[in-house]
């Protein structure tokens, strides 16, 4: 194929998502770097993906050109002029891969560490850059979905698998782009936008009594589009007390008019697991039940002035059990939590002769009723569904954001200057600024050199302040945190390779952390005075159709590398639970070909290096100090892909190498699932 070139002036836009404001990152004069990580998703190779491989392959062709314009929620460049990168995992990076889960998806991305605890996506860590859970904001088709409680609950992810068309991973502080919470970075989930009416079933099953199932339809005609899916999908466990089972629903629907684009979305997700050691290994016997609600509807005008506002709401119902069963005698009862965080943006932007300039306004509430998190209510509230349970406690606060951004566009150099004003009733009702300076330089149509320099702020979370256990003790009087990141890095685009490099410092004040001064004492939350992360990521993709032909039974090849040197100020701390154990080193292969006819498979290899240790417990009781241990992995998806039916075989851990992500929970041996989907078109 030959490679397409576009001037400035004539920008080719996104087919599929033209005009969208949840096209969130791709709005933001943030580069799209398509393919750069390797990246495997999805527990089946669904048949809406195979079905529609023509218009895949359409689209791969249109990613690959040099001035394609991106359009969203705040100023759209081009490719070529945006001064921040994207990483983006497409449609095709999911249907290729060998997991089961957004969460599995993500362990593929160089830059991301995710920690987990239950395996399918149950409950998940997920950090950007050597950050921690709480760090990162998570948006669904660009609404903020985290949650105020704990970054433990923010992946409790709404949507299935099937229902995504790309992943969108923003690395670095993006305050001024999307709020306090982008400390460390923002991943961003689009789900698909069918124009297509169909009805899709994919089911799916494995070792360790997995099941997985889940059924997808769309309605379209003329402007009005709607599409509504659930799963279910449930397993014994691999190890004692880690059996789950999960069910979700998701809705949204979209109005395409000539001066307005309109599209809303509900979703909910009810998760009940055991928690095997997953907050203390002194207790094996947790168990876990937790509810989302979300909703959010958006919009977008057309004309001089772009208006894009959107409102959003979501709550979280969170059920702990210190005991499952045969609770101790001194043990009270059961951890209750209840958040509701609603918001809205409002965000304009406009094109003139000096560039483009974005400005706008957020708004964000969030609350939490518990019987543990917050201060003491004057009257008790019944907990929804939970018989004579009560909250007891409650806190609330409020964030109010201004921002104004604007860029200077020329042939080969990008320049965009950003402010955020923010304030939050949790804090002293004082705004405070945060700044950001991105820019680029094309050095040719292929080759590009960038910088930033960001500022950013986060706010405890509810446990941070308030959590109190026999092991844990929160502490009110928390500072929020602050950073400023500095990155350089440059980058190769060409429709047969493409790679890049960049380094990055990013220092730290008042970092918060869970911590103990001795070996009997409890954990507590702290400002860590000064925590500093330095580290250099690469990554290269070789696309071997366009080297070769689509005849080649070679079709991608990637490869990524990360690495992260920390330097602190911490005092006199025994250990660290969260900031000091970050990845290291990470290393990612991904091969995908073809093997015969339409049988494919796909190859994805990790290794992981982890500073900090663990307590080692035997028979619940701590005995000595185990650095985590580096560990590889490999796994093997097996697909055969026809008109309107695909099959799938795969294997996890395909070695069954023993590894922890996080001390004393052991991660599943070899995984072996089998599937099958498939999709009917209606007329």
């Amino acid at each position: 194929m030959k490679e397409n070139k576009l001037t400035t002036r004539h920008a080719a836009r996104w087919k599929q998502f033209n005009h969208k404001s949840y096209a969130v990152f791709c709005s933001l004069k943030k580069e799209v770097n398509i393919g750069v990580l390797a990246v495997t998703t999805l527990a089946f190779a669904n048949i809406d993906c195979v079905s529609a491989q023509s218009e895949t392959s359409k689209q791969i062709k249109e990613y690959k050109l040099d001035e394609v314009e991106v359009t969203g929620s705040r100023v759209p460049l081009t490719l070529g002029e945006a001064a921040r990168i994207v990483t983006v995992l497409s449609r095709e990076d999911i249907q290729a891969a060998a997991v089961q889960s957004i969460n599995d998806l993500l362990e593929y991305a160089a830059g991301v560490d995710v920690r987990q605890r239950g395996d399918l996506g149950i409950q998940s860590d997920i950090s950007i850059r050597g950050g921690t859970f709480d760090q990162i904001t998570i948006l669904l088709n660009g609404a903020n979905i985290n949650s105020p409680q704990t970054g433990h609950n923010t992946a409790d992810f709404p949507v299935d698998m099937n229902d995504i068309e790309r992943i969108e991973i923003l690395e670095g502080p993006a305050a001024r782009v999307y709020g306090t919470s982008a400390f460390t970075g923002a991943i961003n989930i689009v789900t698909r936008s069918d124009k297509q009416s169909h009805a899709a079933i994919n089911l799916s099953t494995g070792q360790y009594g997995l099941f997985n199932g889940g059924v997808r339809g769309n309605y379209s005609k003329g402007k009005l589009s709607n599409q509504l899916s659930t799963g279910y999908s449930r397993s014994d466990g691999y190890i004692a007390n880690s059996d789950f089972s999960a069910s979700r629903a998701f809705y949204q629907g979209e109005y395409s008019g000539e001066e307005v684009n309109v599209r809303w979305q509900t979703g909910i997700s009810d998760k009940r697991y055991g928690a095997n050691t997953f907050y203390s290994a002194a207790y094996p016997n947790q168990y876990e039940h937790m509810r989302k609600y979300f909703v959010s509807v958006q919009a977008e005008t057309k004309g001089k002035l772009h208006f894009t506002p959107i409102i959003y709401w979501n709550r979280g119902h969170d059920r702990f059990e210190l005991f499952r069963d045969n609770p101790a005698s001194w043990y009270t009862g059961h951890n209750y939590h209840q958040t509701d965080v609603y918001g809205t943006n409002l965000n304009a932007y406009f094109n003139s002769v000096i560039g483009k300039t974005a400005f706008g306004t957020e708004f964000r509430n969030e609350g939490v009723l518990s019987n543990v998190l917050g201060k003491l209510m004057d009257e008790p509230i019944k907990v929804p569904g939970e018989g004579n349970h009560y909250f007891t406690k409650k806190d609330n606060r409020t964030s109010i954001s201004y921002y104004l951004e604007h860029d200077v566009l020329l042939p080969r150099f990008t320049l965009s200057i950003g402010l955020m004003a923010t304030m939050n009733t949790g804090l002293d009702n004082k705004f405070r600024y945060y700044p950001g300076v991105d820019a680029s330089y094309r050095l040719t149509d292929k080759v590009k050199f960038y910088t930033s320099w960001n500022m950013a702020l986060r706010m405890p979370t509810f446990t941070d302040l308030y959590y109190e256990s026999k092991t844990n003790q929160g502490n009110p009087n928390l500072k929020p945190e602050e950073t400023q990141a500095f990155e350089v890095g440059s980058k190769y685009s060409s429709p047969v390779l493409q790679a890049s490099v960049c380094g990055y410092y990013r220092k730290g004040k008042n970092m918060i952390d869970w911590v103990k001064y001795s070996a009997e004492d409890k954990w507590h939350t702290v400002n860590h005075t000064k925590l500093d992360n330095m580290g250099i990521e690469a990554s290269a993709n070789l696309n071997f159709y366009e080297l070769f032909g689509n005849t080649s039974y070679l079709k991608k090849a990637t490869i990524s590398y990360s690495y992260i040197n920390q330097t602190k100020e911490i005092g006199e701390v025994y250990k660290s639970n969260y900031a000091l154990d970050y990845l290291k080193h990470k290393f990612v292969v991904r091969l995908d070909h073809r093997i015969w006819q339409k049988l494919d498979a796909s190859w994805a290899f990790r290794w992981q290096s982890r500073e900090g240790s663990y307590t080692k417990y035997v028979d619940l009781k701590p005995t000595a100090e185990i650095p985590y241990p580096s560990f590889c992995l490999l796994d093997l998806k097996l697909s055969w892909n026809a008109k309107n039916y695909s099959l799938f075989a795969e294997a996890n851990n395909l070695l069954n190498r023993e590894y922890y992500d996080l001390g004393n929970i052991p991660q599943p041996g070899f995984w072996g699932k089998v599937g099958v989907s498939y999709r009917i078109n209606f007329r």
